[in-house]
């Protein structure tokens, strides 16, 4: 499976001929510094919350795509005011069937509004279970205890996750969720696109190094095998 990674938290993968994208903020985002929202394809868009550094570039991809977007119940139910009619609400649950396997949404411990100030629902993760492999997207979280639970859904592959800390999971904590989702390839996101978010990413390499495990630093508009 191959991701390809946007900036801060958005990213896409190709699953059974599907692209997969999560969280399109690449207008605004000066990490994204060269990639047009324009030339990004999707067939699904998949969002965790409403914020801005996550659903930028969200109505505009769908629009032009016809994407089915996945989204809290609250999101889902904003879009067609903004002319996106392809929509599937979700909320925490059971597995659902679509074309690129199957999802469960679970928890995140975050908050979630939309730009405009609507009410965006419950912050979101999911965990993704597909015949070219399994992963966990926690979306904006901190660590929870919830995350034990994952282990009883899926045998995960690998697991992205925030590390920049002040609004999320630091690599520190990262390490733990590492440990209750049982998973020792870790890809982070969410970090060193603002300074209030800026890490050691030698540090928090090395942390991962000490525990047996794997952290995986994307280059931005870059493809990498995961």
């Amino acid at each position: 499976m191959q991701l390809t990674y946007y900036g801060h938290a958005s990213f896409s993968l190709v699953i059974n001929n599907k692209h997969i994208l999560f969280d399109p903020y690449i207008t605004g985002n000066p990490a994204a510094n060269g990639i047009s929202a324009d030339t990004i394809q999707a067939d699904y868009i998949i969002v965790t919350h409403g914020h801005g550094d996550h659903v930028a570039d969200l109505v505009p991809i769908a629009k032009r795509t016809g994407a089915t977007v996945i989204a809290a119940a609250e999101i889902a139910d904003w879009l067609p005011t903004q002319g996106v009619e392809n929509v599937h609400p979700v909320n925490q649950g059971g597995f659902i069937d679509f074309e690129f396997g199957k999802l469960k949404a679970v928890s995140a411990i975050h908050s979630s509004s939309l730009p405009d100030g609507t009410y965006a629902g419950n912050p979101l993760g999911y965990v993704i279970n597909s015949p070219e492999g399994n992963f966990y997207a926690a979306g904006d979280t901190a660590l929870t205890m919830d995350m034990q639970l994952i282990p009883y859904w899926s045998i995960l592959d690998f697991a992205i996750l925030p590390i920049g800390g002040n609004y999320t999971m630091d690599a520190t904590d990262a390490v733990i969720a590492s440990d209750f989702i049982k998973c020792n390839k870790i890809i982070g996101v969410h970090y060193n696109t603002f300074d209030i978010i800026k890490i050691d990413t030698a540090a928090a390499v090395s942390l991962f190094q000490q525990a047996g495990k794997t952290l995986i630093l994307p280059e931005v508009g870059k493809t990498t095998e995961v």
